[in-house]
């Protein structure tokens, strides 16, 4: 748990400041795209389960696209160095 700390208050040594920016401001656009897909995923997840229930492809792919929001989130905020989809692999529900 003290490495990830220390991890997490020490910025990143190996790119400069600017790049990560870039980054950032790529994920910032990417997050905008995931929101309207979770926005697409609960109206449709409504819909079935208004016609019987909700769509256990729609809950997994759901969990998952919340752990990559979560992704995103922690990297745009200096929380982790460990860039998300498509820097790495999508995260399992």
């Amino acid at each position: 748990m003290t490495e990830d700390l220390k991890k997490m208050d020490a910025p990143d040594s190996r790119r400069p400041v600017w790049v990560r920016g870039f980054y950032m401001l790529l994920m910032l656009v990417v997050w905008q795209v995931a929101e309207a897909v979770l926005l697409g995923v609960a109206v449709i997840q409504f819909i079935f389960a208004l016609l019987g229930g909700p769509n256990e492809r729609l809950t997994a792919f759901g969990g998952s696209l919340a752990q990559y929001l979560r992704q995103v989130a922690t990297f745009i905020t200096y929380a982790t160095d460990e860039m998300p989809f498509p820097f790495s692999d999508w995260p399992a529900a």
